[in-house]
């Protein structure tokens, strides 16, 4: 990844958090994204050597409309964008019957149509300039539903179906897009999920709590960008889930009823 030029939203807590520290030690320039300016700069003091090439680009991902802009000035910064990383997220612990409709429109906002808007505004540079690659951040429940996460689950299957088809559609044009799969993942992901109102959870659910660390789940993204994998799961056992529901549907459906989360 030395001499990269990376941005990656999402950067100022978790997985994003995460691939900023790896990606830096590893002589990436980077942009840095999310909400929370001064989370950004936490991050990038963090970084202490050489941090002149990690530039601090806040964003919101609810406002799609001016993410094209956005995108524009990350493209003047260093003059081009070589790996553009989907971090950012937000989850959900509602029923479906629930929740309400404004709910759900945020987390595909924040999930599905920010990347959308940022892609969008990226691509045709990265096609004038002769390839690039796409990272998205998606979950396993990207593949699979289950009960609390409607909406969440809804969004991480849309960003499956756009991204599989866009690669289709740019592989052409030396566009690498590659899908990441996170099962329970250490992190505030829980801690900021959105109930039924759209108030925060404020709790860490069990599993993300005894689930694999951050920096470890980082490493195993930036493992299977550089092999330019078309999609990865990473995870401890729940990632067999994929493939239990692939081959054994009618088990799946008993086993997921009865789990608490996933």
């Amino acid at each position: 990844m030395k001499d990269k030029i990376i941005w990656i939203t999402g950067a100022s807590s978790g997985i994003g958090e995460a691939l900023v520290y790896l990606l830096h030690e590893q002589g990436a320039k980077l942009i840095i994204s999310s909400r929370n300016r001064d989370a950004l700069y936490r991050v990038k003091q963090n970084c202490k050597n050489n941090s002149i090439d990690i530039h601090v680009l806040p964003l919101d991902l609810e406002q799609t409309e001016i993410l094209p802009e956005k995108a524009a000035l990350a493209l003047k910064i260093f003059g081009r964008i070589d790996i553009l990383i989907h971090s950012a997220g937000i989850s959900q612990r509602a029923l479906a019957i629930n929740t309400g409709l404004k709910v759900a429109q945020q987390l595909m906002d924040v999930n599905f149509w920010g990347a959308v808007s940022l892609t969008q505004g990226l691509l045709p540079s990265m096609i004038s300039a002769g390839g690039g690659q796409i990272v998205v951040v998606s979950s396993l429940v990207g593949k699979f539903g289950t009960r609390l996460r409607s909406a969440y689950s809804a969004s991480k299957h849309a960003l499956h179906g756009y991204f599989d088809s866009l690669r289709i559609e740019t592989e052409e044009h030396n566009i690498h897009i590659t899908i990441v799969c996170p099962g329970f993942i250490k992190t505030n992901l829980t801690f900021n999920a959105l109930l039924a109102d759209g108030s925060a959870q404020n709790t860490m659910d069990d599993a993300q709590e005894n689930g694999m660390m951050p920096d470890e789940c980082a490493s195993k993204i930036i493992k299977a960008v550089a092999s330019k994998k078309r999609e990865v799961y990473i995870g401890g056992r729940e990632k067999y889930a994929v493939l239990i529901k692939r081959f054994f549907p009618g088990y799946f459906a008993k086993m997921i009823r009865k789990a608490k989360v996933v």
